[in-house]
């Protein structure tokens, strides 16, 4: 199977989900997508 392309991102979501990320308070699953379409690297203490 493909891996699926990320083609849009609704912004107030991104914003959202990135200070969830900051604060610790996401999912795996998305922590794993918010790194994923920022292109980071996953922090070593996670």
């Amino acid at each position: 199977m493909r891996p699926r392309v990320i083609e849009w991102v609704n912004t107030p979501v991104l914003m959202e989900a990135i200070l969830r990320y900051e604060q610790g308070r996401l999912p795996r699953s998305m922590r794993l997508w918010v790194e994923e379409v920022l292109e980071m690297n996953a922090k070593e203490d996670s």
